[in-house]
This record gives C-alpha cells, sequence and structure tokens, in this order.
C-alpha cells in the first residue's frame, strides 16, 4: 500500500472491500474490488479508492493504474442502504471521490466483465480507457429507486455518446452491452471474456512506452478542454505543446528517433 500520512494513512488502516497491488517491475499498480459475488461499493470504500488515487499518483514506482475486479462482475453499484444512512455532508462528497480517477495525472484503465452498474459504471466512466468483456453489461439503473445518477455518470456518459443515447440509458434504466459500449465508442475494446486480462496487460505495456510528462499534460488538456469552445481548445494546446518543447522527454524522444533507438524517458 502506497504510504500517506496520517489522518489519511489512518483511514486506510483497513480497506473496505478492495486491495491494491504495486507492481514495481511493471511500474502498474492494481486497485482490485474484492467483495464477491457483486463487488458492492460502500461509502467508506469511495472514499478510501480517492485516497489510494491520489497515492498513487504520487508513487514514482507507478506509470499506470488499472482498476479491475475478481470474479465474474466488476460492480452492481453501491450500497443502497448506506445512502439513507449517511450525511448530507458525506453525500455531497460521492462525486468527487469518484471522480478521482479523471484527476488522477497518470493513465487509468477500467477493466470491465459481467455487472456494471451504478457507481461501479460511474467510476468507470471517469478512467480513462474501459476495456470490456462480451459478458460486461453497463447501466444506471437509479431511477428504478427514484433517484437520478449522483457521481457524475450521466454528464460523463453524455459527453461521450450524446444527450439522445444517454436519455435512453438513463430515463430506462437500460442495460448496454459491452459489444454496444464498443460500438458507442465508450469502451475502447470488447473482447472475449478469457482475453480481458490479456487486452489490459497490452494496453498497460503500450502506455508505458511513451513519455509521462507527455501523457500528463494531454491527459488534463483533454479533460480542462472537454466542453471548451474550440478557439480555447486550440489555444491551450499550443501553449501545452510551446512548454513540451523545451523538456527533457521532448529532447530524448528527437534523438532516439534520430538514433533509431527506444527512449529512455525521464518524465521532466
Amino acid at each position: 500500500m502506497p504510504n500517506l500520512n496520517h489522518p489519511a494513512q489512518t483511514l486506510l488502516e483497513r480497506l473496505d472491500g478492495f486491495e491494491v497491488i504495486v507492481d514495481a517491475g511493471r511500474e502498474r499498480a492494481d486497485i482490485v474490488l474484492k467483495r464477491p459475488p457483486f463487488n458492492i461499493i460502500s461509502m467508506l470504500q469511495r472514499e478510501q479508492l480517492r485516497l489510494v488515487f491520489e497515492a498513487l499518483d504520487e508513487d514514482p514506482r507507478v506509470r499506470v493504474i488499472v482498476l479491475r475486479a475478481e470474479g465474474e462482475h466488476f460492480s452492481s453499484g453501491g450500497d443502497i442502504r448506506g445512502f439513507l444512512e449517511a450525511s448530507p455532508e458525506h453525500v455531497s462528497k460521492l462525486a468527487w471521490n469518484v471522480a478521482a480517477p479523471a484527476r488522477c495525472t497518470k493513465p487509468v484503465i477500467a477493466a470491465n466483465r459481467g455487472y456494471c452498474f451504478g457507481v461501479g459504471f460511474e467510476i468507470s466512466l471517469a478512467c480513462d480507457f474501459r476495456i470490456a468483456s462480451v459478458t460486461a453489461q453497463y447501466a444506471l439503473p437509479e431511477q428504478k429507486l427514484g433517484q437520478i445518477p449522483g457521481s457524475g455518470g450521466s454528464a460523463r456518459l453524455q459527453s461521450m455518446i450524446g444527450i439522445a443515447r444517454t436519455k435512453d440509458v438513463v430515463m430506462r434504466s437500460r442495460r448496454v452491452s459491452g459489444q454496444q459500449a464498443y460500438d458507442w465508442g465508450f469502451v475502447v475494446e470488447c473482447v472475449p471474456d478469457d482475453q480481458l486480462e490479456a487486452a489490459t496487460d497490452k494496453l498497460v505495456d503500450e502506455l508505458r512506452e511513451f513519455s509521462p510528462l507527455a501523457q500528463r499534460t494531454v491527459k488534463k488538456l483533454l479533460n480542462d478542454t472537454e466542453d471548451s469552445p474550440l478557439s480555447i481548445a486550440i489555444e491551450l494546446e499550443g501553449h501545452c505543446y510551446s512548454r513540451l518543447r523545451s523538456s527533457e522527454d521532448f529532447r530524448e524522444g528527437v534523438e532516439a528517433f534520430h538514433a533509431k533507438r527506444k527512449p529512455q524517458w525521464l518524465g521532466r
């Protein structure tokens, strides 16, 4: 587990429903949901997941983070009873906690199989890449409880697939298969169930080949300009490009290209 200072470390002394595995040799960290059979996500778990993403973001051993789950289902959603027991102040933090993968400067991959409902879908949408098994089923079923998604689910989905399809999913509590998610574009790959781990490993290794500085820069740029006018997005892209021109990683990339060798990124 990454080192954290008190009081965050105290909160993480016993992880609720998940574990963290850091493989320094592969520059990878896995956050693994482990509350079978449906990996229901508790209120405490959301806060702990946020703290873990923040810690891994600062961990120099880690280049890429994978969010995955044990068993046949990623997550059937949140602890519904927990909503009735939580204070308004606690509930108001839900979207901030679930958005931790988006705020993390490193690439984050969600590997989804089986049920990916409610907050399980929302936290997957907050990741940079989603890889689905053909068994995956995505849904925001809050309408069935007299509620709406409260952690960015409908907003993020609408930005990815448009208002008409989002209304179809959210207002009807409709399930979307892994293949349809791929066809609609919010999943980057849909693979046979027994190939989910291999596809995830391949993407991790691919992302590790690039400059961490360039990846951090472009992730923040894309997130910050998602709902900006085109002229503003182009302007900010130009500023980011200009700053990277003076980086050591850019110099290394150019020299490696001309020398026909693999670049040795420094991340600065």
